[in-house]
């Protein structure tokens, strides 16, 4: 199936103006890649543990597949890895890091590989809760830390903006990725490849069984 619009619009959204066939091709790579055996590029082995862990608390398996099993976690390891300049993969890093802090001190844990899903999940959770008058306090540091970065000067940024940054991201890159993977496309949304005949005005319901259009 075609996902270069959507593709494109995600990498747009994260802030990352790329070429699409890259986005495409990273993309096929995570295809049909067992999770067990995978080893991260840019993630150390412990945070992409956690990573994997994060995608799945943010889209647990129901009636569909979990975010891992479509291979998002690989994903977002790949395309922060190939796509990121130096800077956002620096910002993802620090971002990460404050998180675990954040999540290992509350579990009362000495690692982020002893953190089980619940106590992951708590912390996303209260990181997430923020006012949006906070939210865009929050953009304001961290526009501040960027230029005090580019210019050279001390960059100081608040844990908790960090580790919002972070969760708040991981979040959208998650269900960008699961919404443009090859199963959820061709087979939880309606796909039709080839189309057919042109209904100007029809019931979704009736159309698509309610389904939304994958293309």
């Amino acid at each position: 199936m075609d996902r270069r619009k959507a593709l494109k619009n995600m990498g747009l959204a994260m802030g990352y103006t790329v070429a699409t066939p890259t986005l495409i091709g990273i993309m096929q790579s995570c295809k049909g890649e067992q999770v067990m055996e995978w080893a991260p590029d840019f993630f150390s082995k412990e945070q992409g543990a956690v990573l994997t862990k994060l995608v799945d608390i943010i889209l647990p398996k129901t009636d569909t597949p979990s975010a891992s099993e479509v291979q998002v976690n690989i994903f977002i390891d790949r395309f922060i890895n190939e796509v990121a300049d130096k800077e956002q993969q620096d910002f993802t890093k620090m971002g990460m890091g404050r998180f675990l802090e954040k999540a290992t001190k509350a579990a009362g844990k000495e690692k982020a590989m002893d953190l089980g899903s619940e106590e992951l999940e708590k912390t996303l959770a209260s990181t997430l809760q923020v006012t949006k008058e906070q939210e865009e306090k929050n953009n304001e540091a961290i526009e501040a830390y960027n230029i005090a970065l580019q210019e050279g000067k001390e960059a100081m940024l608040d844990d908790e903006v960090a580790s919002h940054a972070f969760a708040s991201n991981l979040r959208g890159m998650t269900i960008m990725a699961y919404k443009t993977s090859e199963y959820v496309g061709e087979e939880v949304l309606a796909y039709l490849p080839v189309t057919g005949q042109y209904i100007g005005c029809g019931d979704l319901q009736e159309l698509t069984g309610g389904k939304a259009w994958s293309l």
